[in-house]
C-alpha cells in the first residue's frame, strides 16, 4: 500500500488543527478515547 503524501499551507494546517482540537475536547467532554485524534494532531503539528 503507498502512501500519499499531501502539502497543505499555512493556514490550511491551522484550520484542521483547530478543528482537531475542538474534536477532542468533544471527545473528552462525552468521555470517550482521543487516541486517533490525538495522533493525527501529532502528525500534523510536526
Amino acid at each position: 500500500m503507498s502512501k500519499t503524501k499531501y502539502r497543505f499551507t499555512y493556514d490550511e494546517v491551522r484550520v484542521i488543527v483547530i478543528a482537531l482540537v475542538e474534536l477532542k475536547n468533544q471527545l473528552i467532554a462525552e468521555g470517550r478515547y482521543t487516541d486517533a485524534v490525538d495522533e493525527l494532531l501529532v502528525r500534523f503539528v510536526d
